[in-house]
């Protein structure tokens, strides 16, 4: 089923969306509607345009691609599927994720993945082509971040306050310059060989999905961030 957006409310683009029986959709001309694939399984969608705020909430299963650049909010406490934006993303991309994957080729906003949380096999996934706005990781229970700047030279690719509050969950930087100013409860350490192994298939997917050359991703360092031992939330989550 194909979908011609232009100037349609996002409560009729959504009802459409939900009724269909088609299994994929294409949508084009999305210019700002809200909501779309909130709660959705077994579907995909094919978006043309700009989706607004909330794409993916609560996503439990369904595919969405976005050809263009999406708005605030996406992925907002998703459960499983998968997202791929081949622009950038706005701020709390990835805000709680429980689950699933979101692939973003260009930059996102602030306070991406904050409170992202995982249990047993749920592991949110979060995959940054370019930087991340402050407050990346603010408060991470679980899942795995990685932001791979392959646009700034090495530099660090992220803005401030990255790991704020973390108690949880690993963030991975490719850089050879870390952020001056992470927080004191988070470790920077050179991530190990066994460290990028656990990350490799995300990695290749990234590289497939957007097409870039793996050996590119490789050519700079990753540094792994996580929460030191000590932290005082840990008490409050389940053990992963």
């Amino acid at each position: 089923m194909r979908i011609n957006a232009e100037g349609m409310h996002f409560k009729t683009l959504n009802e459409q969306i939900r009724s269909s029986e088609d299994k994929e959709l294409m949508i084009d001309n999305c210019n700002g509607q809200r909501y779309i694939g909130s709660g959705l399984g077994e579907k995909e969608l094919i978006i043309n345009g700009t989706p607004g705020n909330a794409l993916g909430a609560y996503l439990d299963g369904c595919k969405i691609i976005v050809h263009g650049n999406a708005q605030d909010a996406t992925g907002d406490t998703m459960n499983d599927g998968s997202i791929v934006i081949h622009g950038s993303s706005g701020d709390a991309t990835g805000y709680g994720m429980r689950g699933g994957k979101i692939f973003v080729r260009g930059d996102i906003g602030y306070r991406a993945g904050i409170h992202m949380k995982e249990y047993q096999d749920k592991v949110p996934i979060l995959v940054i082509g370019g930087t991340s706005g402050s407050f990346l990781g603010e408060y991470q229970a679980g899942g795995t971040i990685i932001v791979l700047g392959l646009k700034t030279a090495g530099k660090n690719p992220v803005n401030f306050f990255c790991g704020t509050g973390m108690h949880g969950g690993r963030i991975f930087l490719r850089c050879e310059e870390l952020p001056a100013d992470l927080p004191p409860q988070v470790i920077a350490a050179e991530a190990s060989a066994q460290d990028l192994l656990s990350i490799k298939n995300h990695l290749e997917e990234f590289c497939q999905l957007f097409d870039y050359d793996i050996k590119e991703v490789y050519a700079r360092p990753f540094y792994k961030l996580t929460p030191n031992s000590s932290s005082p939330y840990k008490q409050l989550y389940t053990a992963m």
